[in-house]
């Protein structure tokens, strides 16, 4: 997904607006698919039941923070999407300047996959 970020945003800056809005949509839509089927039982089971007393501990730590951090990310997305590429939202919710909004949704979805790298290796691969 994070190769599907960078180009999409290549598409923005090639000025393919239609296959960035379809891209990015794309991989807003199969992240919301991943959070749900897998990423947020996994958390509900594994760590929720430990916070807050058991976040001093990095297994914890790493999935807490990639959990928040990717939930925000994924809500910024979501509302880029709705606002920039729908009528659904009241003509004062949607976005006049996008450059903004995209390029922090960006760079909160990359702070979100490095912590899921991170929680990945320390879950997984006992890093």
């Amino acid at each position: 997904m994070g190769l599907a970020l960078v180009t999409g945003a290549l598409f923005a800056r090639m000025k393919k607006y239609r296959a960035h809005a379809g891209c990015q949509s794309a991989v807003v839509l199969l992240n919301l698919v991943i959070i749900f089927l897998g990423m947020a039982p996994s958390f509900r089971v594994r760590v929720a039941p430990r916070i807050p007393g058991k976040l001093i501990k990095p297994f914890y730590l790493l999935a807490t923070a990639h959990a928040a951090l990717g939930t925000i990310a994924e809500i910024v997305a979501i509302y880029i999407v709705l606002a920039a590429g729908t009528k659904l939202l009241p003509k004062e919710l949607r976005l006049r300047r996008y450059k903004p909004w995209m390029r922090s949704a960006l760079a909160l979805w990359w702070l979100a996959l490095l912590l899921g790298v991170a929680t990945y290796a320390r879950w997984y691969l006992e890093w």
